[in-house]
């Protein structure tokens, strides 16, 4: 197989470092450098997906528990930039005011963060755009960030159902404005173009703060 020629471009991801965790938005870190949140589905791989675009595989960890994680855990880029990896959503068997709990934590993040300046959306490729993602892209249109949708676990499908999956995301993206891309942690599909995408939000959201 031919090698890729496009450059890796993986600074300053190379530099990430685990900053804080925090389970109330009161101990949020100081807000300053640009900031680009991961959001999705509970076991939808976000914490996986932080570790490939980082080159990193222990930086980011998920609990083998789906609906566990219960704090906002922030990842300083080398002080230029940070990654931000959101509680999921959607699981079940979590109580009730455990999730009115995250709502308002994510809720909070989301709305009142002045440093945010991109969102990436997880979603699984084999059940892309479920009824509650789709809640979740409502909820996020009014924000005036970039936004990326990236279909998780795109090894477990064969050829032809990723193709199928990426066209019925597509279809039902169109209205929102967002980006979709076909994604693995394990197999490196989609690493790089996604890399560059948060790259390109976090260069255009410095350069709106000088």
């Amino acid at each position: 197989m031919p090698q890729s020629t496009q450059p890796v471009h993986i600074e300053p991801f190379s530099r990430a470092v685990f900053l804080a965790s925090s389970g109330t938005p009161d101990q949020f870190p100081p807000e300053g450098v640009p900031e680009v949140a991961f959001l999705g589905r509970s076991n939808v791989g976000k914490s996986s997906a932080i570790n490939a675009l980082t080159g990193r595989r222990r930086l980011a960890f998920s609990s083998k528990t789906p609906g566990r994680t219960q704090t906002v855990n922030f990842y300083d880029l080398g002080g230029t930039a940070r990654l931000v990896d959101l509680p999921g959503y959607g699981y079940a068997r979590v109580p009730v005011a455990v999730r009115a709990g995250w709502d308002r934590l994510v809720g909070g993040y989301l709305s009142e963060r002045r440093s945010l300046a991109g969102i990436v959306i997880l979603m699984d490729a084999r059940h892309p755009v479920t009824p509650q993602d789709e809640r979740l892209l409502d909820w996020l249109r009014p924000l005036r960030v970039e936004r990326l949708v990236l279909l998780t676990k795109s090894d477990k499908l064969s050829r032809a159902a990723r193709s199928a999956a990426l066209r019925t995301a597509c279809g039902k993206l169109a209205a929102s404005a967002n980006e979709a891309m076909l994604f693995s942690s394990s197999d490196g599909a989609g690493v790089e173009e996604a890399r560059d995408c948060v790259i390109r939000w976090l260069r255009s959201a410095g350069g709106s703060r000088k």
